[in-house]
């Protein structure tokens, strides 16, 4: 697979949760349903070991980062066999745990990184960009601007330009849920002349109105051509599908309305997946009751037992439910569980 020509042409590629069972532990019997799930639903890849995914499995008292990346890699190779998938994984530390993670992730058949700087707040650029470029040369790079509301720090313009430079970029998810911020990476990518670096948003609260927009800048046109979302994890056919639609009419003169009024939507919903109201306390298990609910995890549990859902959640995802049915597949998932939950 090109992976450069892959990511181009614009995926929607959900980060993969944990599944945890009842007595929290992990449970490879969801967590390969999950990954059926998400194969089956259309998507063009998965991300395994990000922030969905709970950076606490790198810890030694889980120590699931190793085994999780090889269950996923092997299973994905497995279900996904005939046609293209992108498997990508999160890699987060200082320079030397990074590499460490980008050369397990290329040996276990992972196509690209996906680069968190969440460790390295406080180091000057120079410092930022040297760390990049010694991970870049173990494994492709997709490069992450992580909100501040869990975990990321403000990478301005500058970075971004000479993140560009870097030649074993492939890609660059941007999630800040800043549209200054956002603006800051689009321009930076459009300035460089990179036209094989594909933008992906992370901007689970702006969604359509990224994947809609063209970006112009120095007399250069791009779309952000996918999605890399925590969002994308949950109703995922529906993600799919909503890509695929809005693919085939971004680059008409005039976008049909209806576009702008499913953003406000779907960012609702959002919201109450990922507990904006409560700063993002809930966001884990948010995305853990949607696939609860549809059979597809046992439970909503994080690895901290002190991670759970909000006051009010389970009751505004209940309004989502009610509100915007259009958004969720749970008639598909109905038709398939049982089949993915099989050995």
């Amino acid at each position: 697979m090109d992976i450069r020509k892959y990511l181009l042409e614009g995926q929607a590629i959900p980060a993969l949760p944990l599944a945890l069972n009842a007595q929290r532990r992990w449970c490879q019997r969801h967590q390969r349903a999950l990954l059926r799930y998400y194969i089956e639903s259309g998507a063009g890849g998965i991300a395994v070991g990000v922030h969905s995914t709970q950076f606490e499995i790198r810890e030694p008292q889980h120590a699931l980062f190793e085994p999780l990346l090889s269950f996923a890699s092997e299973n994905i190779d497995r279900d996904a066999k005939g046609h293209d998938f992108i498997k990508i994984a999160g890699l987060c530390g200082n320079t030397e745990q990074a590499v460490s993670e980008a050369k397990l992730a290329a040996g276990l058949g992972y196509h690209a990184g996906l680069l968190s700087l969440a460790a390295m707040k406080g180091v000057s650029e120079d410092e930022l960009i040297a760390h990049c470029t010694s991970v870049s040369k173990h494994i492709p790079i997709i490069g992450f601007y992580l909100q501040p509301a869990v975990g990321g720090s403000k990478l301005p313009y500058s970075f971004w330009k000479r993140f560009a430079e870097i030649e074993n970029v492939v890609a660059i998810k941007m999630a800040p849920f800043n549209r200054y911020q956002t603006i800051d990476v689009v321009r930076a990518i459009c300035e460089s002349g990179r036209e094989d670096i594909a933008l992906y948003t992370g901007n689970d609260d702006n969604i359509i109105a990224d994947l809609i927009t063209r970006w112009d800048f120095a007399g250069t046109s791009r779309f952000i051509v996918g999605g890399l979302l925590g969002q994308f994890g949950v109703w995922t056919s529906k993600a799919v599908t909503m890509l695929e639609e809005i693919k085939a009419i971004r680059t008409q003169p005039d976008i049909p309305a209806v576009w702008a009024q499913r953003n406000v939507a779907l960012t609702d919903a959002n919201a109450a997946v990922f507990d904006a109201p409560n700063d993002f306390r809930g966001v884990l298990c948010g995305i853990h009751e949607v696939l609860r609910r549809q059979g597809l995890l046992e439970t909503n549990y994080c690895l901290d037992p002190e991670e759970t859902l909000s006051p009010g959640q389970a009751e505004e995802l209940d309004r989502i439910y009610r509100d915007y049915p259009w958004l969720t597949d749970d008639d598909f998932v109905n038709e398939n569980l049982k089949r993915w939950l099989a050995d």
